[in-house]
């Protein structure tokens, strides 16, 4: 996840700090020492670094923390709201035209995940938000940047307006939003042309195209793994288009991540929306409060909470807890748990989501691999339907069959039977504290 570095260096600082009774100003001097070298080596901006330095420690050395019950707590909510702050405070929200259709203008430098961010946002809006985009392709100069976004396209079964690469970008976009009035789209999204650096023609071209469609939003996606390059990139476009909004891309790799956290403070343009991942799914609204809390090492429960809900059946999950309750759980269910769990994401990233995680036991350094869950489902599948439902009948020449069918070692075949056994036995306690409890009760892990 990105932000690991800094992750643990700020929480490993604040570590010391978090318990004290009493809180001096050479206290606040250490630790202000530490969380400006971890800023400055997750490639934080020089000036955003010496800002942010200076408003904790005003704020963390005044009444508010000094005279507070709990003053080394204290100096990590003002760590916490300035981070926040720095990644500019609340959510900002996405514009709405009064007349549709709500339109959208992608730019961005080659290579940062443009037209793949352009399908991921639209298929976005209309998941979560029951819109329906038209994307544009625009992009005449990449070989292949149209048919990349008619494949998008036709994966998210979603329509495509092009006119080929002969048609100057500014009549394109111009005659998409015509076409989207009379389909009654009420989002365009114009995939326009990126190039290996900033050049006079593509900005000429690109005001052009805003003069034309007079959008909502400009959206600049950015690399997250480019470092201080993505804020200067930022802030070039930000003075000739006036940028409404930021899409980071790649803020799941092995990134240093202070891009993310200069760009709002350096170009006052938010951060809009995040890219976690390849999948058309892998974006999300930029939550600086829960970023915060994620940096810090508190969690993101609410992000997790939405995962669930947008990938969990509600009426299967009911089934489930009847089948907990009544012990009638077998592998077929728990085959069904585990695809709702891929559903979800990354192990690594859901786990990086709960509230201290980090300091669990056996979780701080767990290399959570997918393939694991692969495996386990592999054996499952192996079995026959007889075997799913009654597990104990498994003796040694079926575990022999089961581990060959699955590519996997008897050893981890009895593995999965003893893991298996041990949550039916937990299942059952949990059942029988519920008994005699009011309606209504909820096991704590549904």
């Amino acid at each position: 996840m990105a932000f690991e570095g800094l992750s643990e260096r700020l929480q490993g600082t604040l570590q010391k700090i978090r318990g004290k009774g009493k809180v001096s100003e050479s206290d606040v001097k250490e630790m202000m020492r530490e969380v400006r070298l971890a800023l400055l080596e997750a490639d934080v901006n020089f000036k955003v670094v010496k800002d942010f330095v200076k408003r904790v420690s005003e704020r963390a050395v005044g009444q508010e923390v000094m005279k507070s019950l709990t003053p080394g707590q204290q100096v990590i909510k003002v760590v916490q709201d300035e981070l926040t702050t720095l990644m500019g405070g609340e959510q900002s929200k996405l514009a709405v035209a009064k007349r549709p259709p709500t339109v959208i203008m992608m730019v961005g430098l080659q290579g940062a995940g443009k037209t793949t961010t352009t399908g991921k946002l639209a298929n976005l809006l209309r998941k979560k938000h029951n819109r329906k985009p038209l994307l544009v392709a625009a992009d005449i100069y990449r070989p292949a940047a149209i048919d990349q976004l008619q494949t998008l396209g036709k994966q998210l079964n979603m329509p495509v307006f092009s006119l080929g690469d002969q048609v100057s970008p500014v009549e394109i976009a111009k005659q998409a939003i015509e076409k989207a009035k009379e389909d009654h789209h009420d989002y365009v999204l114009i995939d326009t042309a990126g190039r290996l650096h900033i050049d006079e023609e593509l900005m000429d071209e690109l005001k052009q195209v805003k003069e034309v469609t007079k959008p909502d939003e400009i959206f600049l996606v950015v690399d997250a793994m480019t470092g201080q390059d993505a804020v200067n990139v930022a802030q070039s476009f930000n003075d000739l288009l006036g940028l409404t909004g930021v899409v980071l891309t790649k803020l799941d790799g092995d990134t240093r991540g202070g891009a993310a956290l200069s760009v709002k403070a350096v170009t006052n343009t938010p951060i809009k929306f995040v890219g976690l991942g390849e999948k058309l799914d892998a974006i999300e609204a930029f939550h600086p409060e829960r970023m915060a809390s994620r940096i810090l090492g508190m969690g993101d429960v609410l992000s997790l909470i939405e995962k669930a809900q947008a990938s969990v059946d509600e009426d299967k999950a009911k089934e489930l807890e009847k089948k907990f309750k009544t012990m009638s759980f077998t592998f077929d269910d728990f085959l069904e748990q585990l695809a709702q769990v891929r559903k979800m994401g990354p192990l690594d990233e859901i786990l990086g989501m709960l509230p201290g995680a980090n300091k669990m036991k056996g979780l701080k350094n767990v290399q959570v691999d997918d393939k694991q869950i692969g495996h386990v489902e592999a054996i499952i599948k192996s079995m026959t339907k007889v075997e799913r439902e009654q597990p104990e009948i498994i003796n040694s020449s079926r575990k022999k069959r089961i581990a060959k069918g699955s590519g996997r070692t008897v050893q981890e075949v009895n593995r999965l039977l003893k893991q298996f056994e041990d949550m039916k036995k937990m299942m059952k306690q949990m059942s029988n504290m519920s008994k005699g409890k009011k309606k209504g009760f909820k096991f704590p892990f549904m």
